[in-house]
This record gives C-alpha cells, sequence and structure tokens, in this order.
C-alpha cells in the first residue's frame, strides 16, 4: 500500500524517526533528568516531585535491588499500584538496575494476580499496601521471594504523609488487614538503597524493559515482550506527532489513566518526561468532582484519557467552567472515541479531541490524528512516524484504498512476542514483522484509516455485518444518553439481534425514543432490536466498556 497520507501530514510532522538517538529507556531518562534538572517532574496530591529527586531516589531503589535483594539483568520486577509518586521512583529504579518491568493492575484478583506472577516468573513486587491483601492470598505460590510495600501517601512531606495514611487505613479503612512478615517498606529500601553503590547496567535496544500484559478478555492474559528499543521508537514517534504543539519543559499534563496502562505509560509517563513536562499524576480519576476540582488548581497544557473519561468530564457541570486557555493537546485512546463526546469536548474547551490508536503489541501507538483536523473526522489518523499499515482480508490479500479488512501494522514499535507462547505469537506476528491487530478498518481516499470494529464483536444480522462501534456512536448522539455498550445476541430467525445497554443521562428516556432515533441515522438491520436500560455498564479499571460481560450475561440466559 502507498502512502497518501505523507501529503497530508502537518509539514513539521516527521515521515520518519531515528530510533538509535538513544541506545535504551535509560539513556533516554538521564538525558531529561540532566537537562530539567530542578524543574518538577510529578505531582501527587500536593506533593511535587523533582526531575533532580527522581534522579536521586530511582538511583538508590536501582541500588537497593540490585545489592540486597541480588536481582540481576533480565529479571522481572512486577509493580502493582495507582497513579503515585513512588510509581515512577520504582519504574525508573526497576529499568536503572536492568531489570524488566511487569505492571500489575491493582484491581486483579487473587487468581489473576498469581496467573500474572507465575507466567512472568517475577522474582519481587512492589506494592501499595491498600492491595497487599490480595497478594498475601497468593505470593507463595508464585516465584516472588521479595515483596516491598508502600503507603498510599508514604511519598508525601511528613505531617501529610502521617495524616493521608491514617485517613486511608483507619478512616476510609481502605486497606484490608494482611500479614507479609518479611516484606520491607519502600521507604527503607530507598534509604538503605541511598548508602549502595548503583552499578549502571550494559543494555541495548533489543533487551526486554517490559512484560505488558494484555488485558485478558478474550481468554488468558497474555505477557506482550516489549524491549528497550520498541519504547524508545514509540516515544520518538509520538514526539514526532505531537512535539511541534508542545515546548520543551514547559508542559503540564494530566495523567488520570493508571501508569500501568501502556498508553499512560508511553504518553504520558515516558513523552511527557522526554519533554521535561511536569506531570500531574490522578490517583482516583473515578471520583470526577475530585478530579475537576485538582483540575481547577493547575494550568493543565495537556490531557489524556478514554472516551468514558472525557464523557465524564463533559457531562459535570463544574467542568465547563474551568479555565481551558493553555490547554493545546487532548487525546483519547484505548476505545473508540464517541463523535458526540469529541464534539461536547470541543464546544466546551475550544480543542480538539485527537483519537490516537494502538495496541499493548505495538508499544502503545500505530496511528495518531494530525494535530491541525479542524474537528473531529472520526478516524483514527495516519499511520506514525516510521509506521506501515496494510487492509488485508481473510486470505491474506492486501486489499485496496476503500475496501474493508484486517488492519495490519509494522514498525520499530511492534513486540518481540508474547512470553514464553511461541504459538501464540505466531498467529499475530509474521515472519516479515507484520502485526496481525484484529481490528477491522479502510483506508479513505486522503490517507486517513478509520476503523469499523474489532473482529471478535462484530455482529453478524442476516448475513450483514454490524459494528457495534457504529451503533454505540449513533446511540451516544441523543442528548438523553450518558453511555451506551451494543452487542450480538443469538436469534433463530436472522442469527443474531442487535442489542443496546443504555445508561441514560435523563430518566424520561425510553426504549421507543431510542428506536426513533437509531431509524433515522441506521439502516434497517443495524438498528438495535433490544434495549436494556443499566444504572452503570461493567468497566476494565481504565475505562473501556466490557461487552464481553455483558455477552455472557446474556449467554446465561440462553
Amino acid at each position: 500500500m502507498d502512502k497518501p497520507w505523507i501529503n497530508h501530514l502537518p509539514h513539521d510532522v516527521p515521515a520518519e524517526i531515528n530510533p538509535a538517538q538513544f541506545e535504551t529507556l535509560v539513556a533516554m531518562f538521564e538525558n531529561a533528568v540532566g537537562r530539567f534538572e530542578d524543574q518538577p517532574a510529578f505531582i501527587n496530591m500536593g506533593a511535587v516531585l523533582t526531575y533532580r529527586k527522581l534522579e536521586e531516589r530511582s538511583r538508590a531503589f536501582a541500588a537497593y535491588l540490585q545489592n540486597r535483594l541480588k536481582l540481576k539483568k533480565g529479571d522481572r520486577v512486577a509493580v502493582m499500584m495507582p497513579n503515585l509518586l513512588q510509581y515512577p521512583i520504582a519504574l525508573f529504579g526497576i529499568l536503572r538496575a536492568g531489570l524488566v518491568v511487569v505492571n500489575v493492575n491493582p484491581l486483579y484478583t487473587p487468581r489473576e494476580l498469581k496467573h500474572q506472577l507465575i507466567d512472568s516468573g517475577a522474582r519481587a513486587i512492589v506494592v501499595v499496601s491498600n492491595f497487599a491483601r490480595t497478594l498475601e492470598e497468593v505470593v507463595d505460590e508464585t516465584p516472588v521471594e521479595s515483596v516491598i510495600i508502600s503507603g498510599l501517601g508514604d511519598m508525601l512531606s511528613a505531617p501529610k504523609r502521617t495524616l493521608v495514611n491514617f485517613v486511608v487505613k483507619y478512616i476510609k479503612k481502605l486497606v484490608p488487614k494482611y500479614s507479609l512478615p518479611h516484606a520491607i517498606s519502600m521507604r527503607d529500601a530507598l534509604s538503605r538503597g541511598r548508602r549502595m553503590q548503583y552499578v549502571k547496567p550494559e543494555l541495548e535496544h533489543s533487551d526486554l524493559a517490559f512484560l505488558q500484559y494484555t488485558g485478558g478478555t478474550t481468554g488468558v492474559s497474555k505477557g506482550a515482550m516489549l524491549s528497550h528499543g520498541n519504547i524508545v521508537a514509540n516515544v520518538l514517534q509520538a514526539d514526532g506527532a505531537y512535539s511541534p504543539l508542545l515546548t520543551d519543559g514547559k508542559e503540564l499534563v494530566v495523567t488520570a489513566l493508571p501508569l500501568y496502562h501502556i498508553f499512560a505509560l508511553t504518553v504520558n509517563c515516558l513523552l511527557f518526561l522526554h519533554k521535561g513536562a511536569r506531570n500531574l499524576l490522578i490517583t482516583n480519576p473515578r471520583d470526577i468532582p475530585a478530579f475537576v476540582s485538582e483540575l481547577r488548581k493547575y494550568p493543565f497544557t495537556a490531557l489524556t484519557g478514554v472516551n468514558t473519561l472525557f464523557n465524564a468530564l463533559v457531562n459535570n457541570s463544574d467542568f465547563a467552567s474551568l479555565d481551558f486557555s493553555r490547554l493545546k493537546l487532548s487525546i483519547g485512546g484505548g476505545m473508540a472515541v464517541q463523535r458526540a463526546v469529541a464534539e461536547k469536548w470541543q464546544g466546551i474547551t475550544q480543542t480538539r479531541l485527537l483519537e490516537g490508536y494502538g495496541l499493548t503489541e505495538a508499544s502503545p501507538l500505530v496511528t495518531c490524528c494530525p494535530y491541525n483536523l479542524d474537528g473531529y473526522n472520526g478516524s483514527i489518523g495516519f499511520p506514525a512516524p516510521s509506521t506501515l499499515i496494510q487492509i488485508r482480508d481473510e486470505d491474506g490479500k492486501v486489499l485496496p484504498q476503500g475496501e474493508t479488512g484486517e488492519l495490519f501494522a509494522k514498525g520499530p514499535q511492534v513486540m518481540l512476542g508474547y512470553w514464553q507462547r511461541p504459538e501464540e505469537t505466531a498467529k499475530v506476528l509474521d515472519k516479515d514483522g507484520w502485526l496481525a491487530t484484529g481490528d477491522i478498518g479502510y483506508m479513505d481516499p486522503q490517507g486517513f484509516f478509520f476503523l469499523v470494529d474489532r473482529k471478535k464483536d462484530m455482529i453478524l444480522v442476516s448475513g450483514f455485518n454490524v459494528f457495534p462501534n457504529e451503533v454505540e456512536d449513533v446511540v451516544a448522539m441523543h442528548p438523553k444518553v450518558l453511555e451506551v455498550a451494543a452487542i450480538g445476541v443469538p436469534n433463530d430467525a436472522s442469527g443474531e439481534l442487535v442489542k443496546i445497554f443504555v445508561v441514560a443521562k435523563d430518566k424520561s428516556l425510553t426504549e421507543q425514543d431510542i428506536i426513533k432515533h437509531c431509524k433515522h441515522h441506521l439502516t434497517g438491520y443495524k438498528v438495535p432490536k433490544l434495549v436494556e436500560f443499566r444504572d452503570e455498564l461493567p468497566k476494565t479499571n481504565v475505562g473501556k466498556i466490557l461487552r464481553r460481560e455483558l455477552r455472557d450475561e446474556e449467554l446465561k440466559k440462553a
């Protein structure tokens, strides 16, 4: 497939990047902390961690891992915590020690945690005390030898640290009792590490940096092997796409998505560290009023999130009163951005909501919308610099422009493979390095790529393909709808019917209102035949709506 999008890219966005600019993520980190020493790097709960302090504390943590825990290059260390100042300290300490980061969702059940710790072979874990009870239940059945625990407020100043930890444990009762007798506190680890010698490891692009586990929504969670070269390349690709909007050392990015998620990890944590930005970490973005209150305190210039987060913000009455005069960049990823949400966002903030597309297996960025778009056009944009995309049919044949098929991607950001799963790797990664994304899409004459849906989510009605994203997009346009999810349910006559689950913004909304609205915007076989109202929809911790759970519920009824 040729590259028509190159002619449509902003003139200051490069078609190619040079991954050799940084030998490793450690080199990229050292460059940033050297350039922006005394500037704030991360902000959380009012506390500020400067680039200099981040360097000192991550060095101490790396020394502790090397000397006290005797961890060697390539060993895996799990990190199980929400957005706190402890996260970047642990992250960069692990990487600087030559070790591999295994990001763990703090809300995992014991079963999910056990699988990931055993599968990754993690020898150590850094965990926030709120989730230590879950670890206690399974740790003896895993390879984990060392546990490092931190209280939620441990990186705050002395008076506030004591107060926050007391309130979290005794007032809000958010720390269930646990027993991990051989664990050490992260504060102690840092204190001891300061007196130990740090030895910089020899690393190169091919060395593993992350075992980043897929969501596991379609089966057993798999560890995508992301190398230093993969992530360095993807940071530079994101930099190439968005840096014309950004000024080194002058930005403040809002990080509401958890840093253990690949989108926030690469774009928020690593790209904005590379740019010398201040990073405002939001520990609990589900508390929208508190989130909006926090935003009011800072002159933020960039904000990333998923569609559900943006939707919640634009439907909060206080959000519209914030000062958006400095906001330059709003990026939606992780799930499809709905037109209704994008248009509300632009109406309130006077900035475009740019949809990026990616997946864990690609570090994650594959495409990005050009920053100079007039408004939402429904596309996922153009390929990121140094990225190739093909649209293929079920037989692997490359399709011409305009035809719909599976999207394949190739570039320096594509993973090495799945950890210890060669058969699974072979299913998605061919010998030439092309990654099968499992997403269905097409390219228009201007070179914009459009996604129509995941293969697994496609609904088949009387032989016609119905893509849930399209149905959801239309339903979401109704002014009385807050959230919606569409699935296919079995039907003897047509194979499947379209069913939607709706969270109403206005309780006067009826099934008839929605059906009438859909008939106006959708052809007959796409119109939902079943409507169920819910108070809320099942979501991942990142905010992605879990259609799988809704499908499972329907199958149990059958």
